[in-house]
């Protein structure tokens, strides 16, 4: 299904009665990604899953956006939708619009796994890259070489940038810097519902730390850590998965009559 957001064509799948609950994928990845668990949740509950813009089959934004613009987006989604206090999924960065949205927004639960959110510590490596990078962009400021300034700029990035970076478009590129280095923990404190983080105990890219972190930051906030589990740890424990947000939401469904 499709449905217009400012002048941006946003697809998204819903099935199911209830309580609405909206699945937001992580970076790089569309709906897809959470079809087992949209699957498993419809049976209780009328589930959202969307393309975020930029992603899946989604528009993407029409300059480079910042968590804040797709949590504004986010908002007038569900006003368009007609869907009023949600239960949030938000896997990796619908992790971060998960918390954006919930510190200022009514919702009914969310629900973080292996969220992204809190700035990380950057290793060594990458400052190299980074000034790499930036001793390049000076070099290239010189007479003669600037004619070709930005053909070798783009080859420096390149081979410098993470497969993220590189596997997208120049707008959705600038978007992703925006978006990782944005810290949100300020926001932690603010979200004021029962909140269920679940993390994989091997995850690389936002390590287990960060969701003790947010653990303690929320004040409603309980960590479930799943073993042998990486970033994407709900699709690698998924019956593991199910039956802790199925134990999380057992009152959501009772209420219901389910």
């Amino acid at each position: 299904m499709e449905i217009d957001i400012d002048g941006i064509k946003v697809h998204y799948h819903v099935s199911g009665k209830g309580t609405d609950i909206m699945l937001l994928h992580g970076w790089g990845v569309d709906m897809q990604a959470f079809a087992p668990v949209h699957k498993a949740l419809e049976k209780h509950f009328r589930v959202w899953s969307i393309d975020f813009p930029g992603f899946g089959n989604s528009e993407e934004p029409p300059e480079p956006w910042t968590v804040g613009n797709y949590t504004d987006f986010f908002g007038l989604l569900l006003e368009k939708l007609q869907i009023n206090q949600p239960i949030l999924v938000g896997h990796s960065f619908g992790g971060r619009v998960s918390i954006k949205y919930a510190s200022a927004h009514p919702v009914r639960k969310v629900i973080l796994v292996d969220s992204a959110g809190i700035k990380p510590k950057r290793k060594p490596k990458y400052y190299v890259k980074v000034y790499t990078y930036k001793a390049f962009k000076n070099l290239l400021n010189m007479p003669i070489l600037n004619r070709y300034k930005d053909t070798i700029l783009t080859k420096v990035k390149g081979k410098l940038g993470s497969a993220d970076y590189k596997n997208v478009s120049g707008i959705m590129q600038q978007t992703m810097v925006k978006v990782v280095n944005e810290d949100l923990r300020h926001h932690l404190p603010h979200i004021k519902v029962p909140t269920l983080l679940v993390w994989g105990e091997n995850d690389e890219a936002t390590p287990v730390e960060d969701g003790r972190l947010m653990e303690q930051m929320i004040p409603d906030g309980g960590l479930v850590v799943l073993n042998n589990a990486g970033h994407y740890s709900y699709l690698d424990k998924l019956n593991q998965f199910l039956l802790v947000i199925d134990s999380f939401l057992q009152k959501d469904k009772e209420e219901q009559g389910s």
